[in-house]
């Protein structure tokens, strides 16, 4: 049998579509190439398991893939089903059932290359982008087929013929163009096999033709030839059983730990690791694990390597993650993923959502219940964790309500509590979010100022650092407070006040509390009165400021002399300027701080009995920028005129 044709396309060639534009990555014809022969042997096997088809007792699934510098050919080979004749015309001549010409007028002039796959099978052909000549030569499992030989030049014009092969399967022979040779090497090829194929369900083996041709066989001293069996056996490249695929609890720690550093060739331990398994419904498995992330070097951004079938198809598919755990590292696999032609992107529909919203469920529970049964080295990661959990807190409600008991929060002495704890702690009580939605009863509605009389107020530091000194106070009267330090912290707080309506965060520094007080006696009010407003209307002047707000306080730590507060509100309200790129300036500062004089201090003092003294305007300006230093850095100018200052203090120590 010889036959001639032409494929079934009537506008114009397919070829150049194929080489230029469907396939953007020409290394991917090795992952088509190898994945079809995967699913010929799978649908062998099949029919063997259904009784319609006697596999033979040693056989062995497997492919090759053979190349040879010296012809310029890269081979690929199944033991699969094969194809007959007929069956190489409908998938093969015919482009899988698609009408090409139905192809080519749907996808000619347009730019995306959405769902072709799904509906041209056009793996095959991506053999053409690298190769002048493309021969397949098959025999079918079917009793008496034929074998068949088919061979194209990468243009309309084919030839079929009769074949001498008596084995099963298809062997596929590409020529490669002179633009290709380098797929004629074996590490260039190894290294593509390892990329997309490292965990196909086949084994697959990859050698060099011209050195097979050259080997000689070994002989022992008797001049015999060596056992075969003597000789080193060929390795697969590939795992065909990968790690996701396994029971969980039949995997130990180590062998997480060993897949994590060969995936991913991050030799530091992850946090932890989640592994994904569900049926219903829809298909999908994989591993996640949480880097241990160093963010003042390390990069963010993740690598979830995604897979259909034990296929690679892609490096970080973000549409699948949610976009506040894309930090994860790991693979998903999912066989009812749904792809575009060229493997390598995701159609826009709700089913990738699903995955993302089953990976953002799975993530809050192994997390939740960490939290609940390890709880130890739930608070080692916290650190690590805290801002992408706290990132889903805002961006996730579904997310936000499976963690909201599993929030730590860290207080002056290291030690990690929940939210719960904290608002015990300052004496408030525990009402759930989810209450937050129970109707008031009629004494609340007439009374909302007692709404605010009863909010628990929790206290945190921003910068423990540049806070010390409250952090001081706050330690010696034996009170408390959390650390908040992350630039998220404040959408996150504020998120937090919204869904429990009876709390209230406000930083170390927004306002002196009565506690740290000491009480102005009947007798020195009057004095007290008066000896203020001339320290108010000193300060004013000599800091040529007269809208400056000052607050004269009796504290109870006399090593501080003064300190500066800004309202919660205003603080918040500058970080979101700042955040949307507006103006921040020290004008604004001053026009919403206060600067807090401590009357017990001797600076203090001495500047209200000593109003005219040459030494008092140097105190003045001292004591404020000493104030601004505890909440925040100074303008250039500023630190520049502090430090003149402070030298000009210290010359006269030496006199």
């Amino acid at each position: 049998m010889s036959k001639k044709g032409s494929l079934s396309i009537s506008s114009e060639n397919i070829f150049p579509i194929i080489k230029k534009w469907v396939y953007s990555d020409h290394d991917i014809f090795v992952r088509e190439l190898i994945s079809n022969g995967v699913d010929a042997i799978t649908k062998l096997k099949a029919l063997d398991m259904m009784g319609e088809y006697s596999l033979p007792a040693e056989y062995q699934p497997r492919i090759d893939v053979i190349i040879s510098p010296k012809n310029k050919t890269i081979k690929f080979i199944d033991n699969g089903l094969g194809m007959t004749e007929d069956e190489v015309e409908e998938y093969i001549t015919q482009i899988a059932f698609s009408g090409a010409t139905e192809f080519l007028d749907k996808y000619k002039d347009k730019t995306s290359d959405d769902d072709m796959i799904g509906h041209f099978g056009l793996g095959f052909y991506s053999a053409f982008m690298v190769a002048d000549e493309v021969q397949v030569d098959t025999l079918s499992y079917k009793k008496d087929a034929k074998a068949v030989t088919w061979i194209s030049e990468g243009q309309t014009d084919y030839e079929m013929e009769d074949s001498n092969r008596d084995r099963i399967g298809t062997e596929i022979t590409l020529f490669l163009n002179d633009d290709n040779l380098a797929f004629a090497n074996e590490y260039k090829v190894r290294e593509v096999i390892e990329k997309y194929c490292a965990f196909m369900p086949v084994e697959i083996y990859l050698s060099n033709e011209d050195e097979e041709k050259e080997e000689v066989v070994d002989v022992n001293e008797d001049g015999k030839a060596e056992d075969a069996d003597k000789k080193e056996e060929p390795k697969p490249l590939n795992d065909i059983h990968p790690l996701w695929a396994k029971t969980p609890s039949e995997i130990k720690d180590e062998e997480y730990l060993e897949f994590y550093r060969k995936v991913f060739l991050d030799y530091k331990e992850p946090l932890f690791h989640i592994h994904l398994n569900m049926d219903y419904p829809f298909n999908l498995k994989g591993i996640l694990y949480f880097p241990k992330i160093n963010t003042e070097y390390d990069t963010i951004e993740g690598t979830i390597k995604l897979y259909n079938n034990q296929v690679f198809i892609a490096d970080n598919i973000k549409e699948v993650i949610p976009e506040f755990l894309r930090v994860l590292k790991g693979v998903i696999d999912c066989p009812d993923l749904p792809l575009n032609v060229s493997r390598s992107a995701l159609q826009n529909d709700g089913f990738v959502d699903k995955i993302s919203d089953y990976i953002s469920k799975k993530v809050a529970e192994k997390l939740s219940g960490m939290m609940k049964t390890e709880r130890e080295e739930y608070e080692k990661y916290w650190d690590d964790i805290s801002p992408f959990i706290k990132f889903g807190f805002l961006k996730d409600e579904k997310f936000a309500n499976k963690m909201e008991k599993s929030i730590l929060f860290k207080n002056l002495d290291d030690k990690y509590l929940t939210l719960e704890d904290v608002i015990k702690e300052n004496g408030g009580e525990v009402v759930s979010p989810t209450e937050e939605g129970k109707e008031k009863s009629s004494e609340e509605e007439n009374d909302e100022n007692q709404i605010e009389e009863v909010k628990t107020k929790i206290y945190y530091v921003s910068d423990p650092v540049q806070q010390s000194q409250y952090i001081n106070l706050f330690k010696e009267h034996e009170m408390d407070a959390v650390i908040l330090s992350h630039n998220i912290d404040s959408p996150f707080i504020t998120r937090l006040e919204q869904m429990d309506k009876n709390i209230v965060f406000e930083r170390i520094d927004a306002d002196v509390m009565e506690a740290l007080k000491d009480e102005v006696l009947d007798e020195e009010k009057e004095n007290f009165k008066k000896e203020s407003d001339e320290l108010i209307s000193i300060f004013r002047k000599t800091l040529d400021d007269e809208k400056l707000d000052v607050k004269v306080e009796k504290l109870k730590d006399d090593n501080t002399a003064s300190m500066i507060t800004l309202s919660e509100q205003n603080r918040r309200m500058q970080e979101m300027m700042k955040m949307y790129g507006m103006n921040n300036d020290n004008d604004m500062f001053k026009g919403q701080s206060t600067l807090i004089l401590n009357f017990n201090h001797p600076l203090v003092k001495y500047v209200v009995e000593h109003k005219r003294a040459k030494s008092v305007p140097v105190i003045v300006k001292q004591l404020y920028d000493l104030a601004v230093l505890t909440n925040k850095p100074l303008s250039p100018e500023e630190m520049t005129e502090f430090v003149k200052r402070s030298n000009e203090i210290m010359l006269l120590l030496t006199k």
